[in-house]
C-alpha cells in the first residue's frame, strides 16, 4: 500500500503492538523517538531468520550459505536505503554507541597530541562521550555551543575550527529538541580544514529521506529501531574510508570493510528484520526501485508526521503552564517536541499520563548537554512526544486534552 493519511488504518492494522491496551484504553505510543513499534512483516522475518537461516555465516552447509546471502542482501538494502555507494560501505553493531567508540578509537590510533576534535552541545552522548575519551590520549576536544532556540552557534564553529581540527562529530537532528541541523555548513567548514565528518542521523533517519552521497560526509551512524526495525546499529562509511584506520579486531576477523570494525558474531535474525523494515517503508512509496520509493514513502511520513506535530504544538503554545523548547514548528524539524512545566516535574507528568494509556519519554535522553545548556537539570529535564507513521490526530487530541488535565489540575 501507498501511504496516505487518510489509510491510516490499514497501515495501523500492520502493527501487532498498537492492539494493546492499558488501563481500559488503547495505547498511544508517543515515545517514537526512544524507539518505534514494528510490523508483522519485520516479525515475521526475524522468525523465518530463526527457521530458516539459523547458523553463522561462511560455511559450506544450506543454513549457513543461505545466511550468509541473506547478510549481504541487507548490507545492500541498507545501502540503497541511505544512499550508500555500495554494501561494502555497510557496517553493523548492537548499537551506534558501540559502533562509534569503535570507530573513535581506530580515528584516534592515528591522530596526535594537540590536534583537535570538534563535538556539539546539541547532540546525544553516543556522538560526544566517544570523542571526549580521546582527551585521554592528549586531543583537544572543543564544544559548539548551543543558541537559546535550540539551534546550533555556526559562529561558534568558525571560532572553534583550525587547521588543527581533525574531525567534527554533529547530529544531524537532535533527538531532544528536534531541531535539525545545517549539515552543509558543517561539511564545508571541515573540508576546509581537511577534517573528518561523523553525523549521528539515529533521529534524522527516522524522519527523512537520507542521501549519505548527497550529504558528502565520511562517516554516517543510525539505528534500524527508529524507523520500524529490530535493534541494530548502523555504520555508513565513505567507500574506502574504513579501511585506512586500524580497527580493533581479532587476527582471524576479516580485515577489510565492511567486516574490520564488526566485532563478534553479529545479530543476523536481527538483521533480516532490519532488511524487512526497509522493505515496509519502500512499500508505503512509489517509483522504480527499492530506493526512490523508500525515499518518496519517507517524505510522505514526514509530511503526515508533521501534520501531527504542528497540531500537537499549537495546543501546547495554548496552555500557559508549559514551556516549549527547540525551533518553531515552521523550521525545517522533526516531529519532536519537548516541554519544560515549572510546577510539575516531567517525570510526574509521564507517569500520569501512562495511566491514561498516553506513553511519552521524560529526561535527559542522552542529550545532557541539551539540559545543561536550557538549565533543566533541577527540575528533571524535559518531557519528549515524538510522532511516528501510526499515530493519528485523534491520539494528539487525546494527549492534549490529558495534558491540561496533568499540567493544570494535577490529576
Amino acid at each position: 500500500m501507498v501511504f496516505h493519511a487518510e489509510d491510516l488504518d490499514l497501515l495501523r492494522a500492520q502493527f501487532p503492538a498498537l492492539r494493546r491496551t492499558h488501563n481500559g484504553r488503547p495505547i498511544a505510543f508517543f515515545d517514537g523517538p526512544g524507539g518505534t513499534q514494528v510490523p508483522q512483516q519485520v516479525l515475521d522475518a526475524i522468525a523465518d531468520s530463526y527457521i530458516n537461516k539459523n547458523a553463522n555465516f561462511d560455511g559450506a552447509f544450506s543454513t549457513s550459505q543461505d545466511n550468509t546471502a541473506a547478510t549481504w542482501q541487507v548490507r545492500e538494502t541498507v545501502a540503497t536505503f541511505l544512499g550508500a555507494e555500495s554494501a561494502n560501505c555497510i557496517s553493523f553493531g548492537a548499537n551506534i554507541t558501540s559502533l562509534n567508540y569503535a570507530l573513535s578509537r581506530a580515528v584516534g590510533r592515528g591522530l596526535e597530541a594537540g590536534d583537535e576534535i570538534l563535538i556539539t552541545a546539541l547532540d546525544h552522548e553516543a556522538n560526544c562521550g566517544p570523542w571526549l575519551g580521546l582527551a585521554r590520549e592528549g586531543i583537544v576536544v572543543n564544544e559548539i555551543s548551543m543558541l537559546a532556540d535550540g539551534t546550533l552557534d555556526y559562529a561558534d564553529i568558525e571560532n572553534k575550527i583550525s587547521n588543527k581540527t581533525k574531525l567534527i562529530a554533529f547530529g544531524l537532528a537532535s533527538n531532544a529538541l528536534g531541531t535539525v541541523n545545517d549539515a552543509s555548513r558543517i561539511t564545508a567548514a571541515a573540508k576546509n580544514v581537511g577534517a573528518l565528518t561523523v553525523a549521528d542521523a539515529v533521529h534524522y533517519a527516522a524522519h527523512f529521506p537520507v542521501d549519505v552521497s548527497a550529504l558528502d560526509i565520511d562517516f554516517l551512524l543510525c539505528s534500524a529501531y527508529k524507523f520500524y526495525g529490530p535493534h541494530i546499529g548502523i555504520l555508513s562509511a565513505r567507500s574506502g574510508l574504513l579501511d585506512t584506520f586500524d580497527t580493533d579486531r581479532l587476527s582471524t576477523q576479516k580485515q577489510n570493510a565492511p567486516y574490520c570494525i564488526e566485532t563478534g558474531t553479529l545479530n543476523y535474525p536481527a538483521l533480516a528484520g532490519v532488511g524487512a523494515a526497509i522493505e515496509f517503508i519502500a512499500e508505503l512509496g512509489e517509483g522504480n526501485d527499492l530506493g526512490a520509493r523508500a525515499q518518496h514513502a519517507m517524505g510522505a511520513i514526514h509530511q503526515h508526521e508533521m501534520r501531527l506535530a504542528e497540531r500537537y504544538w499549537h495546543g501546547l503554545k495554548s496552555m500557559n503552564s508549559v514551556n516549549v523548547h527547540g525551533p518553531s514548528i515552521e523550521e525545517n524539524r522533526t516531529p519532536t517536541v519537548s516541554f519544560s512545566c515549572a510546577a510539575t516535574r516531567p517525570e510526574d507528568i509521564s507517569a500520569r499520563l501512562a495511566d491514561r494509556a498516553l506513553q511519552v519519554w521524560h529526561g535527559h535522553f542522552y542529550a545532557q548537554r541539551v539540559l545543561d545548556s536550557l538549565d533543566l537539570n533541577s527540575n528533571g529535564g524535559l518531557l519528549r512526544v515524538g510522532m511516528s507513521a501510526y499515530n493519528t490526530e485523534q491520539e494528539v487530541d487525546r494527549l492534549l486534552n490529558a495534558l491540561e488535565d496533568v499540567t493544570r489540575r494535577r490529576a
